[in-house]
């Protein structure tokens, strides 16, 4: 079956992210019919009379349909990263463009050596009113809850999935250190340049010792932190509400005080198509992404608001720090690569440019996201190469060529590829299958359920998968550690190993931003000669806002930033 027609068919008969055959075509005639229907119900009854918001506050919902915990030492998913941004700080932040900034700390510097990191507080910051504290009232935040919440972090009766961060890369003994009240030091075992994006993480915040070992386990659900909000009522599974903390000390640059908000009220309701509708009722703020049900109806092919919508609320649309990929096994040493295809190099790189990446954006994603071109780096790093001077394009000439170098002419006398992927990626897996084959490359297509797939590929029984890699913070080191052969699976999925890699890696640890940027093009470079991986396409974030919404922000890592917020 050609590629033409199988994106003909993703054109014709997708629905739910799914190829179906033809013969179904009146059933997904109906569903879409019925969508369009509810759509127009909804927008005509809620259209011209929106709900109206006099108390100054946002509404939003976490479709995960729960929070596993209000702790940051929990806060591994994208929703609790979100509650914890609210309840919490970092010593630093990011901004919009990925900017380190101030937050706790004012300042910080790094030894000559790489080992030393020193950070210098702000002595205006303090924890939100809490019984636990003296009359109730909220103290002053000191250098040593920094050393509270980082040991915390690492402690294994916590359990934290974020201990990594310092887990191994911090000396043994008193890694954190508080010289004063406003002073901190971490004591590295090794340089490590981008110690403070990490530092930027929701894993990061600082909590008071009080209050955590008094809560133990149950500080989840009595979080205190030093945020521009405070808890005030959570009923899990169903609703949460968060109050402006009237003690915040951020300002804007007026002079004003943080958050502008009286509060927030979370709802939990786990389905994204209900999200949507509900969002079009005027009873959301705000939404992220959208139900695959409302995407044709509400974007087009390029990925923009459709014109009868532009007027009814904002689309907020920018990068996201997330490749999605196929990835090989390449550790050729391992009894499950006997035999296998793709332990040939120039297979593939050839697989790498029979794929039309374009296409798989515009007619598989309505036009979200950018076509992998440039590496694995995706968009909007530091690092990045937008000249496209190493990547893979579409070129199925010079694809055809290297299965003729590597002894398989039009892939003649190829054995069969399987790739394994979940089963809500099958549309588009099927479609680089569709194309690869136009080139001569048998690629058998298997689903498997994601908790399955990972196993797989964190035991190196994978021999090719699809799967995505989203940043943990905002160095491109994050992508890298992927290629690092003294790193584990994750982040080394593939195995890949390279001593020219790893040496650079290490050289990039003690260079300053401008050259470690040079190095970090360099590596990923590299490692895309050897094709470990196949780079489909760089992620997009999709924002849906309300009119009456001012001030909402956001980054690419998909850390919403609600201080500014008002609601009129």
């Amino acid at each position: 079956m050609s590629s033409d027609f199988l994106l003909l068919g993703a054109l014709n008969f997708r629905s739910n992210r799914i190829f179906i055959s033809v013969n179904a075509t009146w059933k997904i005639y109906s569903i879409r019919l019925c969508t369009s229907l509810l759509l127009s119900v909804v927008l005509f009854s809620c259209g011209k009379k929106e709900k109206t918001n006099t108390n100054n506050v946002f509404y939003l919902n976490l479709s995960s349909g729960n929070l596993e915990s209000l702790d940051p030492a929990f806060s591994k998913e994208l929703y609790p990263m979100w509650t914890t941004k609210m309840l919490y700080n970092t010593l630093v932040e990011t901004d919009e463009h990925l900017h380190l900034q101030a937050s706790i700390a004012t300042r910080w510097e790094m030894d000559a050596t790489g080992f030393i990191y020193t950070f210098h507080l702000r002595n205006d910051v303090f924890f939100q009113n809490n019984e636990v504290f003296t009359d109730g009232k909220g103290r002053r935040m000191t250098a040593m809850d920094v050393v509270y919440s980082f040991d915390r972090l690492m402690d294994p009766k916590v359990a934290s999935p974020g201990g990594w961060i310092f887990n191994g890369r911090v000396r043994e003994k008193n890694p954190f250190v508080a010289v004063n009240d406003s002073t901190l030091e971490i004591h590295l075992s090794q340089p490590f340049r981008p110690l403070p994006e990490m530092l930027s993480m929701p894993y990061c915040s600082i909590v008071p010792k009080e209050v955590a070992e008094k809560w133990g386990k149950d500080f989840r659900s009595h979080p205190c932190g030093t945020g521009p909000f405070q808890i005030k009522y959570w009923d899990e599974g169903n609703v949460l509400v968060l109050h402006k903390n009237a003690n915040y000390w951020e300002r804007d640059t007026a002079g004003r005080q943080l958050p502008y908000l009286d509060a927030v009220q979370v709802s939990f309701v786990d389905n994204k198509a209900t999200e949507f509708l509900m969002f079009l009722q005027g009873k959301l703020d705000f939404v992220n992404g959208i139900d695959g049900s409302f995407k044709d109806l509400i974007l087009s092919k390029k990925g923009e608001l459709k014109a009868n919508y532009r007027a009814k609320f904002q689309l907020q649309k920018g990068t996201y720090l997330n490749t999605e990929y196929l990835g090989f096994l390449t550790d050729t040493s391992n009894p499950v690569m006997h035999g296998q295809a793709t332990n040939n190099r120039l297979v593939r790189q050839a697989i790498n440019y029979a794929i039309d990446r374009k296409k798989i954006v515009t007619y598989f994603r309505n036009g979200l996201g950018i076509p992998a071109e440039s590496g694995f780096i995706p968009a909007g790093m530091p690092g990045f190469d937008s000249s496209g001077s190493y990547g893979y394009h579409y070129n199925p000439k010079k694809s055809l060529e290297l299965l003729a170098k590597a002894g398989f002419p039009g892939g003649k006398g190829l054995p069969p590829v399987k790739v394994l992927t979940p089963d809500n990626y099958v549309d588009i897996v099927n479609f680089v299958a569709s194309q690869v084959q136009d080139v001569g490359i048998q690629l058998q297509v298997e689903t498997m359920q994601p908790n399955i797939l990972r196993q797989q590929m964190s035991r190196s029984q994978s021999v090719f998968f699809r799967a995505m890699w989203i940043a943990d913070y905002p160095d491109a080191e994050t992508y890298l550690a992927f290629f690092n052969s003294r790193f584990p699976a994750p982040p080394n999925y593939t195995r890949f190993h390279n001593i020219a890699f790893d040496k650079m890696y290490d050289e990039s640890m003690l260079a300053p931003d401008s050259s470690r940027w040079k190095i970090y093009r360099s590596m990923d470079s590299l490692a895309m000669s050897y094709a470990p991986v196949v780079p489909l396409f760089y992620d997009e974030i999709l924002h849906f806002v309300q009119n009456r919404v001012k001030g909402f922000g956001s980054n690419a890592m998909n850390l919403i930033d609600i201080k500014r917020v008002q609601v009129k």
